[in-house]
């Protein structure tokens, strides 16, 4: 009994001395932390997705509170409104910033890129990239192992079976994890754009323009078509690839139409009007082309007319005809070799007349 006793009697007092201990620690290596942590805390979405480039929201709660301004400091989650109630809860002013999604910049599907190999290895596009160069010859187009699937915390992107390549939807909220999870570079975050609606070159292919179309028959070739036609100048070349910039582009959709491979994607636009001169000629083109057309009928010349005037007994001289002005010179030489064959005979009967007087009177 008396050991039971001493030995809970010691516990308690270890007990006692070490918590005075741990709070003579605390009070001594004590930090202070600013309330507004917490507050703008709560004000996130509390995803913790990493998008704002901070280890979770707490991260980026500490690091606005801390900051001067809220420049470059941003929840894509929460997006413009939610970055308004934090600034609004200290007191600072935010700049507005376009939302953004993800983008797939690779065309190259089961139909435009055949598979040269059969990869039969770890399920990772991350493993297969530093294998070897893929199981096609582009070397930049996507994998389709689906790493950017499993990164992404929002189901906002997904495999399509038919192509083999990653299809974002609307859901997406630019995280960046995909982005990240990338090996090969192939998604990037743009501007949502008016209405939802982007252009943008599927393609990453940095070989000459040969080389990449052998590989996949929608690539970049660099061509500068798009380039020329772009009014904005919000296309550029660089290493034989062409890429849009999504803030100086005005969405004219003028490259889409002029690029020879169809590297360059539009989304969400409506269709294109088709004339009805074009639709006509489309629908109906053995229809026109029965209708005798003044364009396909043959020119008259000018001897032509001068016989259809013979004909008909009258005398038509065509406008601006060199053939018409030469027989027209050549019968008013006619006529003037004439009055002179006249004169000379006039002349030749008035010296026989004078003759003939003469002869008389002697």
């Amino acid at each position: 009994m008396n050991t039971i006793l001493i030995t809970i009697i010691s516990l308690c007092a270890i007990g006692i001395v070490s918590a005075v201990i741990l709070y003579i620690v605390a009070q001594k290596f004590h930090v202070e932390e600013d309330p507004r942590i917490d507050t703008v805390e709560g004000l996130l979405p509390g995803a913790n997705c990493g998008g704002c480039g901070y280890p979770g929201c707490r991260g980026l709660a500490e690091a606005i509170v801390k900051a001067n301004d809220m420049e470059g400091l941003f929840c894509p989650v929460g997006g413009t409104a939610c970055m308004k109630e934090i600034a609004t809860a200290l007191g600072r002013e935010v700049s507005e910033s376009a939302p953004k999604t993800a983008v797939v910049r690779c065309n190259g599907s089961c139909a435009n890129r055949p598979r040269t190999n059969r990869y039969d290895g770890a399920p990772s596009c991350a493993v297969e990239h530093a294998l070897y160069a893929g199981d096609t010859a582009c070397t930049y187009g996507c994998l389709g192992c689906g790493d950017c699937v499993e990164a992404c915390t929002f189901d906002a992107i997904h495999m399509e079976k038919t192509t083999g390549l990653p299809v974002v939807t609307d859901a997406c909220v630019a995280c960046g994890a995909c982005v990240k999870s990338c090996p090969r570079s192939i998604i990037e975050l743009r501007n949502r754009g008016p209405k939802e609606r982007r252009i943008f070159v599927a393609c990453v292919n940095k070989e000459k323009g040969g080389v990449a179309r052998k590989a996949c028959s929608a690539a970049c070739i660099g061509c500068s078509k798009c380039v020329k036609e772009c009014a904005f100048e919000a296309i550029s070349i660089e290493k034989n690839l062409a890429y849009i910039d999504f803030i100086k582009c005005r969405l004219c959709r003028k490259c889409v139409a002029v690029c020879p491979t169809g590297a360059i994607h539009e989304i969400n636009f409506p269709a294109r009007k088709i004339t009805p001169e074009v639709k006509e000629a489309e629908e109906a083109p053995e229809e026109k082309n029965t209708e005798p057309a003044a364009v396909n009928m043959p020119v008259p010349t000018a001897i032509v007319i001068a016989e259809k005037a013979a004909t008909a007994g009258t005398i038509v001289v065509p406008e601006d005809s060199s053939v018409a002005k030469k027989a027209e010179e050549e019968k008013i030489s006619e006529e003037e070799e004439v009055a002179e064959e006249e004169k000379k005979e006039i002349s030749r009967k008035a010296d026989r007349t004078s003759n003939e007087e003469i002869d008389f009177k002697i």
